[in-house]
């Protein structure tokens, strides 16, 4: 029991560490994009005032719920394990 457990939650991080690095991806993507289209003040201005939104609405919720499952399945295995 205690190594499928330590296999179980090694496995359960590295789904949580894929669910990162996609988030990532998302945002190297949209770095690229901005890259390509040209750098002008203005334009980092607008960018950075729609990420300071768009970021919340989008990336962070993904995260949070990247990590809450995580952290609640990897509660549910301590508690099998422990009782």
């Amino acid at each position: 029991m205690n190594m499928a457990l330590i296999i179980f939650l090694f496995c359960l991080f590295l789904v949580a560490l894929g669910g990162t690095l996609y988030v990532f991806k998302q945002e190297e993507r949209k770095m690229k994009q901005y890259e390509a289209e040209g750098e002008t003040a203005q334009s980092e201005l607008q960018r950075s005032m729609e990420y300071e939104t768009k970021s919340l609405k989008s990336n962070v919720p993904i995260l949070i719920w990247i990590y809450a499952v995580t952290i609640l399945v990897g509660l549910i295995a301590f508690f099998v394990y422990a009782f």
